[in-house]
């Protein structure tokens, strides 16, 4: 997909080039064009008036003749009677062809005309001339084909080929230049390719020159290291999930099994219970997978304000095993959801439980944010294990040998739960057993 876009943007630049520049041809070409008629109207201008000098000279020396022999489409010399005395062979017998005069302040003038019949209507540039004679105002017309707009069909011809041309190079240079700059992106697509098919790590080459394209290829990197890392995790997280599932699974099959060898010196009562703690477990490791499972979808929960005080004193009363004891500051509101702050309350509280000696001190205070914490007398948990703990099934030995019925999601449901409430939680220093804080942004009024 990326080459196919990658040819699409050489295609189209180099098209949209070609076509900038055949317009910048196209208006250059009209310029010169147009400079190139007006400079040849000019010189042919000066060449008619050049030439309609001659019979002004005659008529001076009287030297005029009825047929004039002179390098124009034709001449006319008209005297004071108004009659044509003198012109070129071709006009010889015609009438008189234009009524034109200069004005009174000059000797002649010039204007295109285009509406001789005589010359099968194509236009002339006219120069007439005023010459005053003793007997009166002498006359002469002088005609020349003008110039064509184009001045001449090779000067379009060069125009055409060299337009052409500049567009061919602008298309080739374009092309070769975005290939050039679109060469990486091309080596990109091979390696994805190859990661598709599995046969690569997943990371494509960062060039070093093309800065848009590197930023394109490390935001890549930094994508497909959160996918490898994401599939890593999914990938432990089903081995672990497969382990803790099957274990009791497994003892509750070789439980039956067991009784099932002598139904008659089986204590199905006692064996009941057995199977029913089995189940128990899978069932709260069921109930917390779903939980995760939201969590990581996403799963919009219903936000409104909480007093974590008044939380924390309703899940504080439940009977435990250990005495609780709350120092709880009023007035402590939160934006959340009440349903998954009591569940990750009830995890800490828990797990405390099962870690504690004797008893479990939960501190709820404002700070700036809400700080709640959840402390217990027991063995504590060393510096390099308090984010292991946080890591899906993970169990420590502690707490293998103190609870074996535990599932190892609970302190990740817990933090999944603050992330999503936009807080943290974390283990921090204590002087006896574990201190879990969580900290959540006020709820601004």
């Amino acid at each position: 997909m990326i080459a196919r876009l990658g040819r699409s943007i050489r295609a189209r630049l180099a098209l949209w080039a070609s076509i900038a520049m055949a317009l910048l041809c196209l208006a250059t070409g009209a310029a010169l064009v147009w400079v190139g008629h007006d400079t040849a109207v000019g010189i042919r201008t000066r060449e008619v008036i050049s030439v309609s000098q001659r019979p002004i000279r005659w008529i001076k020396r009287n030297e005029l003749t009825p047929v004039l022999d002179l390098p124009l489409k034709g001449v006319q010399v008209v005297a004071p009677s108004g009659r044509v005395v003198a012109s070129t062979s071709n006009l010889v017998g015609s009438p008189r062809l234009s009524r034109t005069i200069p004005d009174p302040a000059r000797s002649d003038k010039v204007e295109e005309v285009c509406d001789l019949p005589r010359f099968g209507g194509e236009c002339q540039i006219m120069v007439v001339s005023r010459v005053n004679r003793p007997d009166g105002e002498w006359l002469t017309y002088a005609f020349d084909p003008s110039v064509p707009w184009y001045v001449h069909p090779a000067a379009i011809g060069i125009a055409a080929g060299l337009s052409a041309l500049l567009v061919a190079i602008t298309w080739f240079g374009v092309s070769r230049v975005v290939a050039k700059t679109l060469a990486p992106v091309n080596e990109i697509t091979e390696r994805l390719n190859a990661i598709t098919r599995g046969e690569e790590v997943l990371r494509v080459p960062v060039p070093e020159n093309a800065d848009e394209v590197k930023a394109l290829a490390e935001a890549a990197n930094r994508m497909l290291a959160q996918m490898e890392a994401a599939m890593e995790q999914q990938r432990r997280f089903t081995s672990d999930a497969s382990h803790d599932l099957r274990s009791p699974i497994t003892a509750m099959r070789a439980e039956l099994e067991s009784a099932m060898l002598a139904p008659d010196e089986t204590d199905w009562c006692e064996t009941g219970g057995k199977l029913m703690a089995g189940l128990e477990r899978l069932q709260n490791i069921v109930t917390d997978l779903l939980a995760l499972a939201k969590l990581d979808a996403g799963a919009p929960g219903a936000f409104e304000p909480v007093d974590l005080a008044e939380l924390v004193a309703g899940e504080t009363t439940r009977p435990r095993s250990k005495r609780v004891i709350t120092s709880l500051q009023p007035g402590v509101v939160v934006l959340g959801d009440r349903l998954r702050l009591a569940r990750l309350l009830t995890n800490l509280l828990d797990n405390a439980e099962r870690h504690a000696d004797s008893t479990i001190i939960v501190t709820l205070r404002r700070n700036g944010e809400a700080v709640l914490e959840v402390l217990d007398d027991g063995a504590g948990i060393s510096p390099e294990q308090r984010e292991v703990v946080f890591r899906r099934f993970t169990r420590l030995d502690a707490s293998r040998s103190r609870d074996a019925g535990g599932t190892g999601l609970g302190l990740p449901i817990a933090r999944e739960i603050a992330r999503l409430h936009h807080g943290s939680l974390k283990i921090e220093d204590s002087d006896v057993g574990a201190r879990f804080v969580l900290r959540l942004p006020i709820r601004q009024d």
